[in-house]
C-alpha cells in the first residue's frame, strides 16, 4: 500500500463508520411509519399507491400470509423478467436491435436479478437492450433490495413483540416493501446517481458509438442509462454490472471518487442495519454487537487479502490498473462480504489466499455485513445458536431478548445457516463428476475446483460475483446455478418468517443476574467462534483441496 491507498482507506472505514448509525436510526424510524410525516411529497405518493393497490396501511399479517405475499410477488416477478427477455426484440427501448435472450439464459438471469444475486452469465453490452436493462433488470434491484428489508423488519417485530402486541401478525410485506423503496432506496440511488453522472458514468440512450481503434478495425463504444443501474447496484447490493466487466469499465466507475463512493455503497445498508435492529429491539448495545462483530470478520479477511497480495510483487493480473491492487482486493472483499458482486477486477487473478477469502466471506452465509437484510438475517440465526450453545454451556435455558430460545428456533436457524452449505457442497461435487461442467473450466488442478467451487457459493449465497475462469453460459450452470439461488434466497427468508412467528408473542423475562448477555464483548467472541467453527467444518476440505493447496503448490514451484 502506498500513501494514497492510506488515505483512501482512512476515509473509506471514516464515512462508513460516521454514516452507518445515523442511516440505521432513519431505517429503523421508516419502517416503523414515523417518517412519512417528514416528507409530505413522499407521503403523498405513499397513501396514493395504497389507494390503488387496495393495501390498507396498518394492516398486519401472520408470518405464513407474509411469506405467502412473497412468493406470489417473486413469481410474478420471475415470469415478466422471462418474458421481457426472450421477447425484447419486439419490444421498443432497442437501438442496437438486440436479440431475444435464450430460454434457459433468460430463467438464470431473471431468477438472478428477483433473488438479489445479480449472477451475470451474459454481457450487458452485447446481450441486452436499454429498456430490458432498465425496467426488468433495474426495477428488480430496488424490489429484491427492499424484500430483504422488509423481511429483516418483519423478523424484528416478532423478535421485541410481547403478549398483546402485534396481536394480528408481523407486519405487511406490501407496506414494508413500499417504504423500503420509496423512503430509503429511491432517494438515495436518486442522489447518488447524479453525482456518478459528474464523474463521467455514462446516462443516455442514443446508439452505440462507430469509431476507428487500434490497426484501423472499425469499434464500437457502447453507451447506454448505466448510471441510474449503478447507484442502485451498489447501494441495494445487486452488483449486476450494465457493462460486461463490471466496475472495471471506465463508463461505469471512470475516476477514483466514483470507485470510493460505490466501495462506499457497497457496506452502506448492511453496515447501517444492525443499528436500525438496535433501534427496533431497543437495546443500542445489541445492534452495536453485531455492527463490532461484522466489522472483525471483514477486517481480518481483508489484512490476510492485502497480506497475501503484497507477498506476490507485481502481479497485476487481472487488477484494476488504474487506482492499484490494494483498492482492487478493499473491493473485492467488500463485495464478497455484503452480497454485492460487482466486481473492478478478476478474483480469478487474485493470489490463492486472497482468492480463498473472497469465497470463504460468500461461505460463512455472507453475514460479514452480508445482503441488504438477508445478510443481518444469517447473523441473526448465528446468534440464536450461539445463545442456545451458551445456556447449554452455563446450564440455563436460553434466551434471546428476554425471550426463550427452545427446539424450534434452534432448528429453524441450523436451516438458514445450513442448506445453503449443503447446496454448495452438492453440486460443486456433481459438477466435478459431470464431463460437460468440468469442460467449463478455464484451469485445472485446485484452481479449477475453486472456480467450480466459487460460481455455486456465489449463488447459493445470492452474491452474483464470478471468479472469472468458468464459462456458466451452458444448460447445465444455467439451470444448476438458478436452483441454487432460489435455495439461497427462501432457505434464509422463510426461516427467518418462521422464526419470527415461533417468537412472536412469546413471554419476555426480566433481566437476572444470572442473564447471559448479549451486548458484551464476550459474546462477540462468542459469536464469532461459532462463525468460524460452524464454517471450518463446513467447508474447510473443500478450501484445503481448492485454494489451500493451490497457496502451497505456488510456493514450491508446482504449475498445473
Amino acid at each position: 500500500m502506498n500513501g494514497n491507498d492510506s488515505i483512501f482507506f482512512f476515509l473509506y472505514f471514516a464515512v462508513l463508520f460516521l454514516l452507518s448509525p445515523f442511516l440505521g436510526i432513519y431505517i429503523a424510524d421508516v419502517l416503523r411509519g414515523e417518517v412519512s410525516k417528514r416528507f409530505a411529497f413522499l407521503s403523498k405518493s405513499e397513501s396514493f399507491l395504497y389507494k390503488i393497490s387496495g393495501i390498507k396501511e396498518g394492516q398486519n399479517s401472520n408470518w405464513k400470509v407474509y411469506l405467502l405475499d412473497i412468493g406470489i410477488f417473486t413469481l410474478l416477478c420471475l415470469v415478466l423478467v422471462v418474458l421481457g427477455l426472450h421477447f425484447q426484440d419486439i419490444r421498443p427501448g432497442n437501438p442496437e436491435g438486440k436479440s431475444g435472450v435464450a430460454w434457459d439464459l433468460a430463467w438464470n438471469t431473471s431468477v438472478s436479478f428477483v433473488t438479489n444475486t445479480n449472477w451475470q452469465a451474459y454481457s450487458g453490452e452485447v446481450s441486452l437492450s436499454y429498456l430490458s436493462q432498465m425496467l426488468l433488470l433495474g426495477v428488480q434491484n430496488f424490489v429484491s433490495a427492499g424484500v430483504g428489508i422488509a423481511v429483516l423488519a418483519a423478523m424484528a417485530r416478532g423478535m421485541i413483540s410481547k403478549p398483546g402486541e402485534y396481536p394480528s401478525g408481523i407486519g405487511n410485506f406490501y407496506i414494508d416493501l413500499t417504504r423500503s423503496i420509496l423512503y430509503i432506496l429511491l432517494p438515495i440511488s436518486i442522489l447518488v446517481a447524479l453525482v456518478l453522472v459528474s464523474q463521467g458514468v455514462v446516462m443516455d440512450f442514443s446508439k452505440y458509438v462507430d469509431t476507428i481503434g487500434l490497426g484501423g478495425h472499425s469499434v464500437k463504444i457502447p453507451l447506454g442509462p448505466a448510471a441510474s443501474q449503478i447507484a442502485i447496484k451498489q447501494l441495494g447490493t445487486n452488483g449486476g454490472g450494465f457493462f460486461g466487466v463490471n466496475s472495471a469499465h471506465p463508463f461505469e466507475n471512470p475516476t477514483v471518487f466514483s470507485s470510493w463512493l460505490q466501495c462506499i455503497l457497497i457496506l452502506l445498508l448492511p453496515g447501517a442495519l444492525p443499528f436500525a435492529y438496535g433501534r427496533w429491539v431497543g437495546s443500542w448495545k445489541a445492534g452495536l454487537s453485531i455492527f463490532f462483530g461484522m466489522t472483525l470478520l471483514f477486517v481480518l479477511s481483508l489484512s490476510i487479502s492485502l497480506w497475501s497480495e503484497g507477498d506476490f510483487v507485481g502481479n497485476w493480473e487481472g487488477k484494476e490498473t488504474r487506482f492499484g491492487v490494494a483498492q482492487s482486493v478493499l473491493w473485492g472483499m467488500a463485495t464478497t462480504a455484503a452480497s454485492n458482486g460487482s466486481v473492478n477486477a478478476m478474483h480469478d487473478s487474485f493470489s490463492p489466499l486472497a482468492g480463498g477469502l473472497a469465497v470463504w466471506n460468500i461461505l460463512l452465509g455472507e453475514v460479514v455485513f452480508g445482503g441488504v437484510g438477508v445478510g443481518l438475517i444469517g447473523m441473526l440465526f448465528y446468534v440464536v445458536l450461539t445463545v442456545f450453545i451458551a445456556g447449554l454451556m452455563v446450564g440455563r435455558t436460553p434466551e434471546y431478548l428476554g425471550k426463550k430460545i427452545e427446539a424450534k428456533e434452534v432448528k429453524l436457524a441450523l436451516v438458514g445457516v445450513l442448506v445453503p452449505g449443503l447446496c454448495i457442497l452438492l453440486f460443486t461435487a456433481f459438477s466435478l463428476l459431470y464431463e460437460s461442467a468440468l469442460s467449463s473450466r478455464t484451469n485445472l488442478g485446485p484452481h479449477g475446483l475453486t472456480e467450480i467451487l466459487y460460481a455455486f457459493a456465489s449463488a447459493s449465497g445470492n452474491n452474483g460475483s464470478a471468479f472469472g475462469g468458468l464459462n456458466a453460459n451452458t444448460p447445465f450452470y444455467n439451470l444448476a446455478l438458478s436452483f441454487c439461488m432460489l435455495v439461497g434466497r427462501f432457505a434464509v427468508i422463510v426461516p427467518a418468517l418462521g422464526l419470527s412467528g415461533a417468537l412472536l408473542g412469546k413471554k419476555v423475562a426480566p433481566k437476572g443476574e444470572g442473564t447471559f448477555s448479549t451486548e458484551s464483548p464476550l459474546f462477540v467472541l462468542l459469536l464469532l467462534s461459532v462463525i468460524f467453527l460452524v464454517g471450518a467444518l463446513t467447508f474447510l476440505p473443500v478450501l484445503v483441496l481448492g485454494p489451500g493447496s493451490e497457496h502451497i503448490l505456488l510456493h514450491s514451484g508446482s504449475k498445473f
